[in-house]
């Protein structure tokens, strides 16, 4: 099944206990593409600026991601952020951030995408996601990402996109943010009566829930020994599960645990380099021998 994402690619400049990576690829849409592409055919739409070097792209077409869907604005610059990780690296700092061509109108849609049945919506401006939303008509599965920025300062906007879309993927502090409650389970199904079927709520090192009109799911981490950068987790995520969900042609509660599991394993390759430079390798085997891993942790009796 087709599986479109929209969202930002950038080049990012990177600060952690491990080093520093300067001007490095980057964006929500990237890290999604590179996770998904394991699974299912992707479809990518984004813009970067005339000073963007296409060449940063051919891991992307190594893989296979379509990349037809990407605009080169003449006159604009690259969105570029720079962010810096504490010692634990839960935590970082945003030392700049250039909107550029981020601040302007989305990439359009290119017909030969319109007939896209999955569609990932990945953090941007929730009014822009709807606009892109009604440019896939034949839409069967549509989820979004969304920031605190987006819920502080455009809740309403926000709640008529997730009036308007099938899942909602977000961390622990932006569904508190949101609903107003600590308790996550209560942030998930207070989540569900603004209108998507199920909300996946992701807890970084503590792992993820899923919570749905069906079903109810929490999984942990793939432990891991070597964190380098966790830039991009949380999009390369997303990307594995809409990518297995878009393989199997379903979404029931039995796909969507098993999308979270592939999340969680691919999410678990990415943060041990800098940028897409771990993810770029990986093969269907290395997702397939951490996803038994994962499942002997995770069994009990």
């Amino acid at each position: 099944m087709s599986l479109l994402v929209t969202g930002s690619i950038g080049l990012d400049t990177i600060e952690t206990p491990h080093g520093r990576a300067q001007d490095v690829l980057g964006g929500s849409s990237v890290y999604f593409s590179l996770a998904a592409v394991l699974f299912n055919e992707v479809r990518l739409v984004g813009v970067v600026g005339e000073d963007f070097d296409l060449g940063l792209l051919e891991p992307l077409k190594a893989r296979g991601v379509d990349t037809r869907g990407i605009e080169v604005r003449k006159g604009s610059r690259t969105f570029r952020w720079h962010g810096r990780y504490n010692e634990s690296m839960n935590d970082r700092e945003t030392v700049r951030v250039e909107l550029n061509v981020l601040a302007e109108h989305p990439a359009p849609v290119p017909p030969h995408y319109a007939d896209s049945r999955y569609v990932f919506l990945a953090n941007t401006h929730p009014k822009l996601q709807r606009v892109t939303l009604a440019e896939l008509p034949n839409a069967e599965l549509v989820v979004c990402d969304t920031m605190n920025h987006w819920i502080e300062s455009e809740r309403e906007e926000l709640h008529s996109t997730l009036a308007a879309v099938h899942g909602l993927v977000l961390n622990d502090v932006e569904a508190r943010l949101l609903t107003g409650t600590m308790n996550l389970v209560t942030a998930g199904r207070r989540i569900l009566e603004l209108g998507p079927r199920f909300v996946v709520i992701k807890k970084g090192e503590h792992g993820s829930l899923l919570v749905s009109r069906d079903d109810l799911f929490s999984l942990p981490a793939y432990p891991t020994e070597r964190t380098i950068d966790p830039t991009g987790c949380g999009d390369t995520f997303a990307g594995a599960m809409m990518g297995y969900i878009a393989q199997q042609g379903r979404e029931n509660p039995r796909t969507l645990r098993a999308a979270l599991a592939r999340g969680t394993v691919v999410a678990s390759f990415a943060l041990e380099s800098f940028s897409i430079a771990a993810l770029a390798c990986v093969t269907r085997a290395d997702v397939d021998e951490r996803l038994a891993e994962l499942k002997r942790i995770a069994r009990f009796t």
